[in-house]
């Protein structure tokens, strides 16, 4: 197609823009409106019906354990599939990598979000976001479901540790990550346009579109019963931060606000995000999102997707159900019930965030960056974000009498717990699969394999997960290190009521303590319960989150080459029965507050 605009780099994007709509035919812009899971897609669906967007489900590689290059080698069929379509549109290709790129091997895991809140470090943050973004751009994927910027105000949400924290003001500043992975804006660009950098970057999406961690009780995909001041005071900040950045797309969330669901919410995606705040970028769904529509409406699945197109969905993450989605949609508007405005509207809200994204020009991965995933650089980067996320609870049973530092020439160490040498464990959710799981799932350092690296050479470190009390009786050790917590879950899986320390890790403490001057870290995606005698047979506590695969990080602080700073990013409660409890309630009674954590030298450090 000779004199096309669409194809000139040089001509400004809205020219662009508009020549390539014009030359497109019904079903190609209902293509450029579906995303599908690859594992669905052969080449020739992308090609045949002008799909606009692939993902990867967690999970979803080319094989187990693939690397980025074997990652590079899968998309780049796609994309070239889809270049060679009548009008040659380039992919989306989307990832969760949520923190990393996470469903790669040997990728550089970084803590998740509720540690990286507890560093308070925005420019941390950024920079994280660059190396993700790198690291994604190396697997041919241009394109993640990431950040959550949801402020989560009930650790009982199984997404608890996807939010930074339960502040507003700390999820807005925390909002830098955006500005990593698509690049810095220059001064002068219009919030609500999106933005791209174009070297190394890839395409933000922000989410939940809005109010999921606001749900009553925290269950994930609940309702939030607010008025819409303390939606838009609470809820809806931090997006205004990820306009002014450029962030190029937002994901609807499951979600629902006064008892209407977020993906059918005309008022809150149109006349709000879009119209309100100017949002010019496009508006996804999330993950079968219009199924969930489905539910109220039985098996009504056109019902579904005419009530979510025309609420301001404008790219659809089926992701399997292309063929009955594309059905549905062509006999919608073919029918007059969703209007071509609104299609023109959606498809130009994709194509220019391609556009913006430089997609025309560069589709195919670049294969230069692949020495970058799980550099030394990159994880040195996330060995600094566990050391400053860590935040220190308890440090002695007397005053003057700390167990931190610990003395790396130590006689006899021992490591304990569940925790202790579990790399799974230690990523938690969102790693390697969508559900995470235990073990060597990926490249990375364990608590135990740092300890080991970091004491002396005359030092035995002994690992023994659970202890019997026969052999702490008989041993000689000079203190334990101890380190449990939750195992790996996501969404509506994570969900929970009690939020007791699971796998028996409190008994686990319970008999090392009484024997052995124990230092107990605890990896969670969120505050838990910490009975009194708990905290009380510790003689030191840390708050490790979920770190990712750096675990050097914690043996650096814990041997005291580096003075703690991390600082809660969520009220710590005393019992469940007090949540939903957040600083500024009237009855705020907690256990640590908002802010809370002790340096090496007993200092206590608030916001």
């Amino acid at each position: 197609m000779e004199g096309c605009i669409y194809k000139d780099q040089n001509a400004p994007i809205e020219d662009r823009l508009k020549d390539l709509l014009s030359r497109m035919t019904l079903e190609e812009k209902l293509g450029q409106i579906t995303q599908i899971e690859r594992s669905v897609a052969p080449p020739s669906v992308v090609k045949n019906l002008s799909i606009g967007s692939l993902l990867s489900v967690g999970g979803s590689g080319p094989f187990e354990n693939a690397t980025s290059a074997d990652w590079a080698e899968m998309v780049d069929t796609y994309q070239k599939a889809a270049l060679e379509s009548r009008l040659g549109i380039p992919l989306l290709y989307g990832t969760d990598a949520v923190h990393g790129n996470n469903n790669v091997y040997g990728a550089t895991i970084f803590p998740h979000n509720v540690g990286l809140g507890a560093t308070r470090d925005e420019d941390l943050v950024r920079r994280i976001g660059e190396a993700t973004a790198i690291e994604v751009r190396a697997s041919g994927m241009n394109y993640t479901f990431a950040p959550c910027v949801a402020v989560c105000r009930d650790p009982r949400w199984g997404r608890c540790y996807e939010s930074f924290g339960e502040d507003t003001v700390l999820v807005r500043k925390m909002a830098s990550i955006i500005s990593g992975l698509q690049g810095q804006p220059p001064p002068g660009h219009t919030k609500g346009y999106p933005f791209l950098d174009r070297r190394n970057n890839v395409v933000a999406c922000a989410k939940h579109f809005v109010g999921d961690g606001g749900t009553e009780a925290g269950l994930n995909e609940g309702n939030a019963l607010l008025s819409y001041e303390e939606l838009e005071r609470t809820h809806m900040a931090p997006y205004i931060d990820c306009l002014s950045q450029g962030v190029c797309t937002i994901m609807a969330s499951y979600s629902s606000w006064n008892d209407v669901p977020l993906h059918a919410s005309q008022f809150l995606l149109t006349q709000v995000l879009k119209e309100k705040l100017g949002f010019k970028g496009f508006i996804i769904s999330d993950s079968e999102g219009l199924d969930r529509l489905s539910k109220p409406h039985g098996s009504n699945y056109r019902q579904s997707v005419l009530t979510a197109i025309n609420a301001g969905i404008d790219m659809v993450m089926v992701p399997f159900r292309y063929q009955l989605f594309l059905e549905d949609l062509s006999y919608l508007v073919e029918s007059g019930q969703i209007a071509m405005s609104r299609i023109d509207d959606a498809v130009e809200r994709i194509l220019r965030v391609k556009f913006v994204a430089g997609l025309f020009e560069y589709p195919l991965a670049d294969k230069s960056l692949i020495h970058t995933v799980g550099c030394k650089l990159h994880r040195d980067l996330a060995r600094e974000a566990v050391r400053k996320s860590l935040v220190l609870l308890k440090n002695g049973k007397a005053p003057n009498k700390s167990l931190l530092p610990l003395n790396k020439n130590a006689k006899r160490i021992l490591v304990a717990g569940t925790h202790a040498d579990d790399l799974g464990y230690q990523c938690g959710g969102w790693t390697s699969t969508w559900e995470g799981k235990s073990g060597r799932i990926t490249v990375g350092k364990t608590i135990l394999d740092a300890v080991k690296e970091t004491v002396g050479d005359e030092t035995e470190v002994i690992f023994d997960q659970n202890p019997s009390s026969h052999f702490l009786s008989t041993q000689d050790f000079s203190f334990a290190i101890v380190a449990i917590g939750e195992p790996p879950y996501v969404e509506s899986g994570g969900d929970n009521p009690v939020l007791d320390i699971p796998l028996n890790g409190a008994e686990i403490v319970k008999s090392i303590a009484e024997k052995v001057p124990t230092l107990v870290v605890l990896l969670s995606g969120r505050p838990l319960v910490l009975e009194p005698w708990l905290l009380e047979k510790a003689d030191a506590f840390i708050a490790a989150w979920l770190p990712g695969s750096e675990g050097g990080g914690i043996a650096d602080m814990i041997f005291g080459d580096y003075e703690f700073q991390g600082r809660l990013s969520m009220t710590w409660f005393k019992k469940v029965e007090q949540l939903p409890m957040a600083a500024g309630n009237d009855l705020y009674d907690p256990l640590f507050p908002i802010g809370f954590g002790l340096t090496l030298k007993g200092l206590m450090v608030l916001d």
